[in-house]
């Protein structure tokens, strides 16, 4: 297979994981249940269970303890969608092309589903420990990174820091202001994933550490590359209306560097990232594709 044809093959894979852990829509309280199930099932790349699936695999990871963490942290990352979705914060209506939680429930429901999915993600992750070659230590290393990155000094801190931006003098926006909202809002979460593969598989923890920085790089490619599409992508490729930065006088990285520089930064970065990954014993070519298409991307 091609890459395009293994990426497919791969994220349904991801998907089917995803699938067997959602929760039966039964019982009186089967609307949040419902709202949930919706919410996980709208779509999307599904990247962060895919990071941390090939991560696992790279350092010689091979048995099915890595699928409730894979579930998990899809949850995380759609119950903060479901909330930055609500009127009190970004107020869309719609995203991946479908309504959003909050306008097919309610708002009272949808936060009730973002909260349900936070819970329901722990109650997941969970489950890895009566799981057949369950190794307890392992995963009790990976639940403290997967808290953590999830949380206040993780992606919640992250979008603290972006609305209290968004509500203050643009011009005290600053770069470094700017790459701590990116570390915590976008990255936090690959680390998770990635850190979490890692340590499930048994990598040292200075390759734990290595992946950390990996998964950083990864993050604030990712970001400065949306900021760029924000400008010079359309909204037939993009999917989703661009100049919404400019719209709304949000100061982003292209902003504050310019167009050429924000460029240049997401090759100089990305290629770090990709060395590094490369360096490991146990080089995983297709996880290191995934990186490269994931970054240089145009939608």
């Amino acid at each position: 297979m091609n890459f395009k044809e293994e990426l497919a093959y791969q994220v349904k894979e991801t998907e089917a994981v995803i699938m067997k852990y959602l929760p039966e829509e039964a019982g009186y309280q089967k609307l949040v249940l419902e709202a949930m199930n919706y919410s996980v099932c709208a779509g999307g790349k599904r990247l962060r269970p895919l990071l941390m699936r090939e991560t696992y695999r790279m350092f010689g990871g091979n048995t099915e303890v890595i699928e409730p963490f894979m579930a998990a942290i899809e949850m995380v990352h759609t119950y903060s969608l479901v909330h930055d979705d609500l009127p009190a914060m970004d107020n869309d209506e719609y995203r991946r092309g479908r309504k959003t939680t909050h306008v097919m429930y309610g708002e009272a429901m949808a936060i009730l589903a973002g909260d349900a999915l936070l819970n329901y993600a722990f109650e997941t992750a969970l489950k890895a420990f009566s799981m057949k070659d369950a190794k307890p230590l392992q995963i009790g290393q990976a639940l403290q990174v997967f808290a953590k990155k999830a949380g206040i000094f993780g992606m919640i801190g992250g979008q603290t820091a972006d609305i209290l931006a968004e509500e203050s003098n643009q011009d005290d926006v600053t770069e470094d202001l700017l790459l701590f909202i990116h570390e915590h809002k976008t990255a936090a979460l690959i680390q998770s994933a990635m850190m979490t593969g890692a340590i499930l598989a048994g990598a040292s923890e200075a390759d734990v550490k290595a992946v950390e920085k990996i998964a950083y790089n990864i993050g604030i490619a990712f970001q400065i590359q949306d900021d760029i599409l924000d400008v010079t992508s359309s909204l037939e490729v993009l999917g989703k209306p661009i100049g919404s930065d400019e719209k709304n006088n949000k100061k982003t990285y292209v902003t504050l560097n310019g167009l050429e520089q924000s460029r240049q930064d997401v090759e100089r970065i990305s290629k770090e990232a990709l060395s590094m990954l490369a360096s490991f014993a146990n080089r995983n070519l297709f996880l290191e594709q995934v990186v490269a298409d994931l970054i240089t991307r145009e939608k």
